[in-house]
């Protein structure tokens, strides 16, 4: 029988008219503004004494807040007002300096019964939402004063090789200082620098008795590793960014070495900004033996408080740092204890293999390098109370083990603190070391305001080309306009229900999709209804042209509505920022609208004239 679907399909409709408006409905409950606190480290505890502090010093600025929750790794206080937010976070800041990373968030207020099926509002971008924009500069001097040490230990292996003394080698004031006892072994030595390091330019001069060899990098080679420096720092944090699932980051660089990242407010921007201003790496050392001179050897406390003995003196000598790991996870030793698996790529697998190889029986150390800021207050010479931010380099060892034998490209860390603390590093290493330290240059917020002044606007456009579409429809088609516009709202729903089930970021260029869909789902709506009209002028039964209008436009609908999705899969590949927002949008929105302006509406033409014998249809004027 024409014009008739099989009782499934109807339930198959309903199933999915009852899912959408669940899963839309997150969307209805607006979060509410909130300040965020996490530890700078994932070892510092979290408890109610932060809430205390934190509560009481908003309290003594008569800023209202409510709804504190603590968790292992946060603090989150809701404010009443986002114009509060800016002020919130300064003065919590202030009250717990620098053990804390204090930062904005949006604190869902999603019911629980939503929650537990893991229904969930959109994620809105940076333009709608607000968010945090960061300013890092990169510490390319100390990236030139850290590849200067590495061509100290090549050099100094050279001459060994060759069988040059020297009596020293060492970088000093961005450059490399060789002191030789006798003008022949300078000879030699400039000689092999000449031929084996193109990188610097020399400088020889005689003092006291003795001979020197001054090796200044070129500004080609200075270059190169202010660009690589750069370069590595920008993909390390793209990766650390991906890897904590932030949505739609921006990360970019300006300028010669400062990079912009711009986080999503909806997000936990706390931990990604502790986790990119955690500026870490690790050095593996060898124990320095006893018998080592002064000049070799450096001493180093552990991490760990409680470990005894409380120091230990490792070689200055490097023998791989985090550069060269390719992998890590973490997990448990056989104690069940925490640690970190660590893969390295097979130049660094063979500089371990090397060193472990010919060192059986002695301690390998790894050292955990931070570059850390400290605030202090001081007094200025007005007498005023100003904040000051100290930068400063913390090494400590985590691990100092027996090499039992020789290791290669894969081992472990152990000597850790907690399973978080292992995670945390895992994740460190395995989105990249840092080539050279980064200090925060500027932190600024994408105020809530300009958000919902955007939202808003969009919200209107969307509204006004809805209403327009509704009455054009209903007036023109009559009854199957209606049929068309109902399906139209589902369609609006679905969408809202498909971007919040596969977590997508709904931006402003987002919503100009939605704007867009919305008159392509009418589209295949008129297209199906001028062919029944045809039908139906050309003297075909009022079922017959149901069916034939609805099968023959299909082809149509079809053909435009792919070729507009390869467009929109094509941006969404390659487009960023704004061009994926209204990517993203027109995808799913074409898929949505294929199903309510086919499917839906054909369930609701058949339900009101299958099986029934019809001499007219109210499809409009002719």
């Amino acid at each position: 029988m024409l014009n008739k679907y099989p009782v499934w399909k109807y339930l198959l409709i309903v199933a999915v008219v009852t899912l959408s408006f669940i899963y839309a409905m997150p969307n209805l409950y607006a979060p509410d503004p909130a300040v965020q606190i996490s530890g700078t480290s994932s070892t510092i505890l979290i408890d109610d004494e932060v809430l205390r502090r934190a509560s009481e010093s908003l309290d003594r600025a008569g800023i209202t807040h409510f709804g504190g929750e603590v968790t292992s790794k946060n603090v989150l206080i809701r404010l009443n007002d986002a114009e509060d937010q800016l002020k919130a976070k300064a003065i919590i800041k202030a009250e717990l300096l620098d053990d804390y990373v204090v930062a904005l968030n949006l604190a869902p207020t999603t019911p629980d019964w939503l929650d537990a099926i893991n229904a969930g509002p959109m994620k809105l971008g940076l333009d709608l939402s607000g968010g945090v924009h960061f300013l890092l500069e990169v510490d390319t001097q100390a990236a030139i004063e850290k590849r200067l040490e590495i061509f100290s230990s090549d050099i100094k292996k050279k001459l060994r090789d060759e069988k040059i003394r020297y009596a020293l080698i060492r970088p000093k004031d961005g450059k490399i200082v060789a002191k030789f006892k006798k003008e022949e072994q300078r000879v030699q030595a400039a000689s092999l620098v000449r031929r084996e390091f193109i990188e610097f330019q020399r400088v020889l001069s005689e003092k006291d008795d003795a001979f020197f060899m001054e090796l200044t990098l070129s500004e080609t080679a200075v270059k190169d590793i202010e660009d690589y420096a750069v370069n590595q720092n920008l993909t390390t944090l793209r990766n650390r960014v991906n890897e904590l699932g932030v949505s739609e980051p921006l990360v970019q660089k300006q300028g010669r070495n400062r990079v912009v990242v711009e986080l999503p407010g909806v997000q936990d921007t706390a931990e990604a900004k502790r986790i990119i201003s955690k500026i870490a790496n690790l050095e593996f050392r060898l124990e320095a033996r006893p018998d080592a001179s002064a000049v070799a050897k450096q001493e180093f406390d552990f991490r760990d408080s409680n470990a005894r003995p409380s120091s230990a003196y490792l070689e200055r000598r490097i023998v791989i740092t985090g550069d060269r790991v390719s992998n890590a996870s973490a997990g448990y030793d056989e104690n069940s204890r925490p640690q970190v698996n660590i893969s390295l790529d097979s130049q660094g697998g063979a500089l371990m293999h090397r060193t472990t190889r010919n060192n059986i029986k002695r301690r390998l150390g790894v050292l955990f390098i931070e570059h850390k800021t400290r605030t202090t207050i001081v007094q200025n010479a007005e007498g005023e109370s100003v904040r000051k931010v100290q930068k400063y380099v913390d090494k400590k060892i985590i691990s100092l083990a027996t090499i039992q034998s020789a290791l290669g490209t894969q081992f472990r860390i152990t000597g850790l603190d907690s399973p978080a603390e292992a995670s945390e590093l895992a994740l460190l290493l395995r989105a990249g070391a840092l080539a050279a330290p980064m200090y925060f240059v500027e932190e600024r917020t994408v105020g809530p305001s300009l958000g919902a002044e955007n939202i808003a606007l969009g919200i209107k456009s969307v509204q006004i080309g809805f209403a327009l579409v509704l009455v054009f429809m209903l007036v023109y088609y009559r009854l199957f306009g209606l049929f068309a516009n109902i399906a139209l709202t589902f369609n609006l729903v679905l969408l809202a229900a498909c971007m919040s089930m596969i977590s997508a970021t709904l931006t402003l260029p987002g919503i100009a999709g939605i704007v867009l869909t919305v008159g392509m789902a009418v589209d295949a709506n008129v297209l199906i209804f001028a062919r029944i009209k045809e039908e139906l002028r050309n003297g075909v039964a009022p079922q017959t042209a149901i069916n034939s209008g609805y099968d023959r436009a299909f082809v149509t609908i079809f053909d435009a509505n792919l070729t507009t999705l390869i467009v929109a899969i094509i941006l969404l590949a390659i487009g960023t920022g704004p061009v994926q927002g209204f990517a993203v949008t027109l995808s799913v929105g074409i898929l949505t609208s294929m199903f309510t302006a086919i499917i839906v509406t054909r369930a609701m033409v058949n339900l009101a004239y299958g099986g029934r014998d019809i001499k007219s249809l109210a499809i409009g004027w002719t």
